[in-house]
């Protein structure tokens, strides 16, 4: 168990318009994680991480960085406030960050960004497809067509979008991680199209896995339970914010800079070289995933 002193819950009652800035969070996102230390893990490598402005993704982008990799950041523009900050995060690591605004669900945009990647670093070792979308509605009648088709373009249509272009480039050992959610193999009455993207994506991990052993190319899944994100207090009324993750055996939700290391551990050939196709919870001590 962590020895930080993290935020417990309930949190502090707040909303947000979409898209959720971690900058307006009270308490913010914690994702500095100063007591780990980089072990050039990821030495020379390029990464490009999706909705890498906040929450889980900016945490992910700093560890990274700090383990040795340049690190691309996609974004939608209106979370340039965002990116800014961790940009400043991954330079002061001693790394390039190279920012691209856009929408994953535009599959010119993933090309581009893939591109614009490979041209600034001349190379791809590792895609984190991060970036979501959830809109809780208390029924199935309640979501509107668009929702449901804007919540699985951003979740499931978008990283395969960027699965698709990243593969022409990255090299054996190279890895793919997928953001899941423990809504993808629990299911989640008032998330319904989100938590069946979610199992759209663990059933994507596995196969591509799969597809891609062959090449050297890992693709694995962490899927994260309750964490303190600008994705929360966007999403979901005050109450329902203040009470996000009060109920795991550890009280809170998990902090950003908790879930980075597993990303790490995907990514680092050092560490899971023999791992493909799995999906990892991180679930503040539940034990029932699934």
């Amino acid at each position: 168990m962590s020895t930080l002193k993290e935020p417990k819950g309930p949190m502090p009652p707040q909303t947000q318009p979409k898209p959720g800035l971690d900058r307006d969070m009270d308490p913010q996102p914690r994702y500095l994680n100063p007591k780990y230390k980089g072990a050039d893990k990821l030495k020379g490598k390029a990464a490009l991480v999706t909705g890498g402005d906040s929450g889980i993704g900016r945490a992910v982008a700093v560890l990274f960085a700090r383990e040795g990799a340049d690190v691309a950041v996609v974004h939608l523009k209106e979370e340039q406030p965002d990116a800014d900050v961790v940009k400043a995060a991954v330079e002061k690591e001693g790394r390039t960050c190279l920012l691209i605004p856009g929408d994953v669900t535009d599959p010119k945009f993933c090309k581009a960004a893939v591109e614009k990647t490979v041209a600034q670093f001349g190379r791809l070792d590792v895609l984190v497809n991060n970036a979501a979308y959830q809109e809780r509605q208390e029924s199935i009648t309640d979501i509107t067509d668009e929702q449901f088709e804007k919540t699985f373009r951003t979740n499931i249509f978008g990283y395969f979008y960027l699965a698709k272009a990243a593969v022409a480039y990255l090299p054996k050992g190279g890895a793919i991680i997928n953001t899941g959610s423990i809504t993808g193999l629990e299911g989640n009455k008032t998330l319904i199209d989100y938590a069946a993207t979610k199992g759209a994506i663990h059933a994507f991990t596995k196969s591509l896995a799969q597809s891609l052993v062959e090449k050297g190319i890992r693709v694995n899944c962490v899927a994260p339970g309750p964490f303190w994100t600008p994705f929360i207090p966007s999403s979901g009324d005050a109450q329902q914010t203040a009470q996000h993750g009060a109920d795991t055996p550890m009280g809170r939700p998990g902090q950003p800079e908790e879930a980075a290391p597993a990303y790490v551990f995907f990514a680092s050939d050092v560490d899971s070289s023999y791992i493909t196709g799995e999906v990892l919870t991180l679930l503040g001590g539940e034990t029932r995933a699934g």
